[in-house]
């Protein structure tokens, strides 16, 4: 597995949402390849499902019961422009369903597009330890134009952290691997951007628009109840 660089010491609700060209998605695919083989994932694995091939664990981050009738898997990443945007769509949804929704979220950083994106993974992880995953995760899609390594730092002195085990365990990059292990397993479920959802394990292969995310949640709900 590649190296990690080294750690030195309000979204609003918007029902914009970046489009790509075929052009843009061919260049977003091609550098995830390039992204997945210097992480040493080999090509073999990269997959084209719609389903999901790593099922939800009580070691994944949820907020909701699994049980649920609903669960809304993300593959996001705290730098991504749609992942930020997608951040308070989410929160909308889960507004309107309530306990009818539970929610996951696993890391997909891609490093090549977005070059802070595993510290702040990484960030999340360490804040994990310490019992305040939601919060940084909150924080860092609410500063998304903020996410120096300084800042980072700033938002563990913010949310209460031990401050010089955060240093640590982010300097030693403790929770790199748990990160990978997130990105590997939306990598064989066919993964290649962010954010990309998963509704009861199959893909949500629509725009993540409010209404049409909504929409499909309810169409799910709707056949479950039938």
């Amino acid at each position: 597995m590649a190296t990690t660089p080294g750690f030195s010491s309000t979204v609003s609700l918007s029902q914009e949402y970046v489009v790509f060209c075929p052009f843009q998605r061919s260049v977003i695919l091609s550098l995830a390849l390039r992204f997945f083989l210097r992480q040493g994932i080999p090509v073999s694995q990269v997959s084209y499902s719609d389903q999901l091939t790593l099922p939800v664990r009580a070691c994944d981050h949820i907020q909701g019961s699994i049980g649920a009738p609903i669960v809304l898997v993300e593959y996001g990443n705290y730098q991504c422009p749609n992942s930020g945007q997608a951040y308070g769509i989410v929160k909308e949804i889960q507004r309107r369903l309530g306990h009818q929704l539970c929610f996951v979220f696993r890391h997909f950083p891609l490093t090549q597009i977005h070059p802070q994106a595993q510290k702040t993974a990484e960030a999340a992880e360490v804040a994990d330890e310490q019992g305040k995953f939601w919060q940084m995760h909150n924080t860092l899609f609410e500063h998304q134009q903020a996410l120096a390594d300084a800042d980072l730092v700033e938002y563990a002195i913010v949310l209460g952290l031990n401050i010089p085990r955060f240093l640590r365990e982010m300097s030693g990059h403790i929770y790199a691997e748990r990160v990978q292990e997130d990105l590997r397993s939306g990598v064989t479920s066919g993964v290649s951007g962010t954010p990309t959802f998963f509704i009861n394990s199959f893909r949500h292969r629509s725009t993540w628009s409010f209404e049409r995310l909504l929409a499909a949640i309810e169409e799910v709900g709707d056949t479950q109840r039938r």
